[in-house]
């Protein structure tokens, strides 16, 4: 499984970024879980539970963290000001 789509985090946008992103939270949990039918059921689970998106959404912001640092987002941010 590539957890990296495309083998690269460099994106043209940080729109693109977040987007790459959501991609790689989503193979993550692909790859701790491949049975589909399983991940299927949980989905209602964790759906219905404020704390579990809450750490969905954690997983996401690290992965953004991770590739807006492969793109240097922050550092270009400030000169656009």
């Amino acid at each position: 499984m590539e957890l990296i789509p495309g083998g690269s985090l460099k994106t043209a946008t940080p729109q693109e970024g977040r987007e790459l992103a959501f991609k790689m939270a989503r193979l993550v949990i692909k790859s701790t879980q491949p049975n589909a039918e399983i991940r299927q059921r949980l989905r209602d689970v964790y759906a219905n539970d404020a704390v579990m998106l809450l750490q969905v959404a954690h997983v996401v912001a690290a992965e953004f963290a991770t590739v807006a640092a492969a793109n240097d987002y922050w550092r270009h941010a400030d000169d656009e000001e």
